[in-house]
């Protein structure tokens, strides 16, 4: 039997790490691919494809992880800036002043299938240990 499919973990991973950086007096930063599809981020704020952007509450306005993305706004150059990150572009999250977060998996690369448990008609394997003197 399967077990029914699971809406992606990463946006509720990505609130409780914003709120445990945030609660802990330090600044959450966000690692984010800027060339994956729907990215909206200032044309030339990102480096080597990639943006980090500091969304500590006191840095950005009207700040909201959605389970699809983030969105805020924020200052570049002076200019308040819509930006627009779906939760497939976030790579990490991260405290800035000691580096303490969580990586993402890229989306498309497969993780590790969990084990599967036995059948209940499938004995399970004993280990195969000796002994060494």
């Amino acid at each position: 039997m399967n077990a029914p499919a699971m809406t992606s973990n990463r946006p509720y991973l990505l609130r409780a790490f914003h709120e445990w950086i945030s609660d802990n007096g330090l600044t959450p930063y966000l690692l984010v691919d800027a060339g994956a599809e729907g990215v909206r981020v200032p044309p030339g704020a990102a480096k080597d494809g990639r943006i980090v952007l500091n969304v500590a509450a006191r840095a950005v306005g009207q700040f909201e992880i959605a389970n699809d993305r983030v969105q805020f706004l924020a200052r570049f150059g002076g200019i308040s800036q819509s930006v627009y990150v779906p939760m497939s572009a976030v790579l990490a999250i991260y405290a800035q002043e000691n580096g303490q977060g969580m990586m993402f998996q890229a989306d498309g690369t497969p993780a590790d299938p969990p084990p599967t448990a036995p059948t209940p008609d499938e004995a399970p394997k004993r280990p195969h240990l000796r002994v060494i003197k």
